[in-house]
């Protein structure tokens, strides 16, 4: 929170901006959440129960979190007491973190079930293993929000900086200021934010390299005739399809990934640096990191929509209250145009 407190244009401005944000993020991660549990095809795919935990998690931002964030940014003070604005504090500390380990936890998944064998992904991603990663994506946040918050650990040595930001005697106003020492700045950041994200630079790198091989495969295939290498055994028509989809899917997931680093690294990088420049840093700068993080909860469901087809098709019946032409068309009544190719003495077809 900002103690520089802003004109009557200004808030105007933030709260119809906030508003929408908090909307836009409450009505889109239900669409995600009752889209996978209506949709038979949805709920088959192991991944998309981290994007539900992940779309739980960013509901309860939307909800828990952004309205109480939004009425102190607006009034200029804040009037729920000392202990809920720990509460508070802690929820979002909390709510954030789950947020990037589902995504990491996401990122592990397309790399087993890219990079591997089917049988290898069926081996790794069993419901036990997928249970325990969800539990871990809600347990360890508890260790860097309400355990040292509600203990004071991150306040320990600058109490006094605290509470003088915490009052502004000219207005009479009182804060919900979250300020945090070094140890705690470094801790929190490097388990929230910097840790998962080397792992999924590390995991979709690896993605990307697997991705490009599958391209190079499926351009084999479509070059109908055409002389191959004996090397060369490019897949069968099931593969090439789960080629396609996995790499169609792996794509998506490196786009809501980035958009995820965008809005809250630079809130993170600030977290580290601003204890080292002896909290220097703007207080209306640090609001508007915050909320560039924020609206990442309200931006998944959207990317979700425009980029994978399954989740368009489910966010289509359930707006339009199940309309016929948006369902999937029968497997046993589709036909789909093919012709066959002879690749190294075998017989693929090609959609």
């Amino acid at each position: 929170s900002s103690s520089e407190g802003f004109g009557i244009a200004e808030k105007i401005v933030l709260l119809t901006f906030i508003s929408a944000v908090i909307l836009m993020a409450i009505l889109g991660n239900l669409l995600v959440m009752v889209a996978v549990c209506r949709d038979r095809q949805l709920r088959k795919i192991k991944t998309n129960y981290f994007i539900v935990s992940l779309a739980f998690a960013d509901l309860l931002v939307s909800v828990l979190v952004m309205p109480f964030g939004a009425i102190e940014l607006v009034q200029d003070n804040w009037i729920y007491g000392e202990m809920f604005c720990l509460v508070r504090t802690s929820l979002d500390v909390l709510l954030t973190t789950a947020s990037i380990l589902h995504l990491c936890c996401i990122s592990l998944d397309r790399y087993y079930a890219i990079c591997c064998q089917p049988l290898v992904y069926r081996n790794k991603m069993t419901p036990l293993r997928i249970a325990v990663m969800l539990g871990g994506c809600w347990v360890i946040p508890t260790f860097i929000s309400f355990l040292p918050i509600m203990q004071g650990w991150n306040s320990i040595g600058i109490i006094d900086l605290i509470q003088q930001r915490q009052f502004n005697k000219a207005s009479n106003s009182t804060y919900c200021i979250f300020m945090v020492n070094k140890p705690y700045a470094i801790t929190c950041s490097v388990v929230a934010f910097y840790i998962p994200f080397f792992l999924m630079v590390l995991a979709y790198y690896r993605i990307y390299i697997t991705a490009r091989e599958h391209a190079r495969q499926i351009q084999v295939l479509q070059r109908a005739g055409a002389p191959t290498d004996d090397r060369q055994h490019p897949p069968d028509q099931h593969s090439t399809h789960r080629m396609k989809t996995e790499t169609k899917a792996a794509k998506t997931l490196c786009i809501i990934m980035g958009c995820f680093c965008l809005c809250w690294a630079p809130f993170f990088v600030t977290n580290i640096v601003d204890p080292f420049i002896n909290y220097t840093v703007p207080g209306k700068l640090w609001t508007a990191f915050l909320w560039l993080g924020y609206i990442n909860s309200g931006l998944n469901p959207f990317l979700y929509a425009f980029l994978n087809k399954s989740f368009r098709r489910a966010f289509l019946i359930i707006l339009c209250c199940g309309d016929e032409r948006y369902r999937r068309p029968s497997i046993l009544g589709q036909t789909v145009p093919c012709s066959t190719t002879t690749i190294n003495g075998s017989t693929h077809v090609l959609r």
